[in-house]
């Protein structure tokens, strides 16, 4: 709970089940530095709003083996928990936690609700983390598609962050026509605000960039999935269009391996912005932006992925261009009419996409997006959705 994504897709669901009466417990794994640095304003946080948190402390090393106390102590704290509390149901997040959850359905006959997020088990292969040419990391993954279908088989309901990976898992003989709702990841509509005239001056005078810049940003981390050679390559292929084009951006580290990827293509390093920002600041950073890229591997694990980046650039109006076979994000660039979504990284393809940007920025409607993207993303939906659910399993 102490990093960005506990408090932007943990946190704001919890708070809104326990404003719906729901008892809740939150068990989680944090870094032993963050929690002494963040770990009494977030407890104070969550029991202002009568939610309960306990903890326990990741470990590194030796590498796999910690892997396994960890999983230790999350079963053991999650069991001593359940007889001190009794709990109705536990909800998971992804399947290390379902591992905790699946105890306590077995044994004490807890209501398990399995909220998938990414196919994780896969997500470890496709990503390069799990290479199945070391038989130790074969085993691990056969090991791992076993304990995915017994949690799938055995859960009270499902949750996928996709409708894309919703289809998939309708077909796996594992489900046995459980309640699945789709809820992808929300986006704060207060805090990424439809992005003004005013804002956007305010945020190209901090960056230093000219009013007549044309700026693509990228918003995120860049590891394992996301695809900054091909982004460079896109660039390159822009500044022949649009020559004042500018490069910027919004990621905590890693600044020196951008510039690097750079050159390779040709890009100077005048035409590049490199900031980083808490997550509060991010949207005012964000805001100098005409338009946002994002390319992400598509692979099979991929097609249950809800990039949260995407949801919080359409609240701001920020057009986009990314890639298909991810997620719903082709559908979701359709529906809200904010974009490009490209099929492939062919350079024909790319080129074709880079001559028709500038108009098609041009002529989108922000509002429009952030009100279509609303109808997706918008934190009381997903809020209602998981309460739905709960009556449903708990027969409320």
């Amino acid at each position: 709970m102490t990093d960005p994504l506990g408090q932007s897709q943990v946190i704001p669901y919890v708070e809104g089940l326990a404003n719906a009466g729901y008892d809740m417990t939150i068990l989680s794994c944090e870094k032993k530095d963050k929690l002494l640095e963040k770990g009494d304003l977030i407890r104070t946080l969550l029991s202002d709003r009568g939610i309960k948190w306990e903890t326990f402390f990741f470990t590194s090393s030796p590498p796999i083996l910690s892997k396994m106390y960890d999983l230790w102590q999350l079963k053991s704290k999650a069991e001593k928990l359940h007889l001190q509390n009794n709990y109705d149901m536990t909800h998971c997040r992804s399947y290390v936690s379902a591992q905790a959850g699946l105890l306590l359905k077995k044994k004490y006959g807890v209501k398990f609700l399995f909220d998938i997020r990414g196919f994780w088990v896969d997500e470890r292969v496709d990503g390069g983390i799990w290479n199945l040419n070391n038989p130790l990391y074969k085993i691990i993954y056969n090991d791992y598609k076993k304990r995915e279908a017994d949690f799938i088989s055995n859960c009270d309901a499902l949750v996928s962050l996709t409708h894309n990976g919703k289809k998939e898992m309708l077909k796996w003989k594992s489900y046995k026509q459980q309640p699945l709702s789709v809820i992808p990841c929300s986006a704060d509509f207060e805090l990424f605000s439809l992005t003004s005239n005013k804002q956007k001056t305010a945020a190209r005078e901090k960056l230093n960039l000219k009013e007549d810049d044309f700026v693509i940003s990228y918003l995120g981390s860049i590891g394992t999935w996301y695809m900054v050679d091909e982004m460079m390559a896109f660039f390159s292929l822009l500044k022949t269009k649009i020559p004042t084009a500018k490069f910027l951006f919004i990621t905590n580290g890693e600044h020196g391996k951008i510039k690097q990827v750079a050159q390779t293509h040709g890009i100077n390093a005048n035409e590049l912005v490199l900031t980083s920002a808490p997550r509060k600041e991010v949207p005012s950073v964000t805001k100098a932006s005409d338009v946002s890229i994002s390319f992400i591997k598509p692979c099979y694990s991929k097609i249950s992925s809800s990039p949260t980046k995407l949801g919080e650039l359409l609240a701001m109006g920020i057009p986009v261009i990314c890639n298909s076979g991810v997620g719903d994000v082709k559908e979701i660039v359709e529906q809200t009419q904010s974009g490009i979504c490209i099929d492939d990284f062919e350079k024909s393809t790319m080129t074709n996409a880079a001559m028709n940007l500038f108009e098609v920025v041009k002529n989108v409607n922000h509002q429009l997006i952030r009100d279509k993207a609303k109808e997706i993303y918008d934190l009381e939906n997903a809020r209602n959705k998981y309460i739905q659910l709960y009556k449903t399993v708990l027969k409320d």
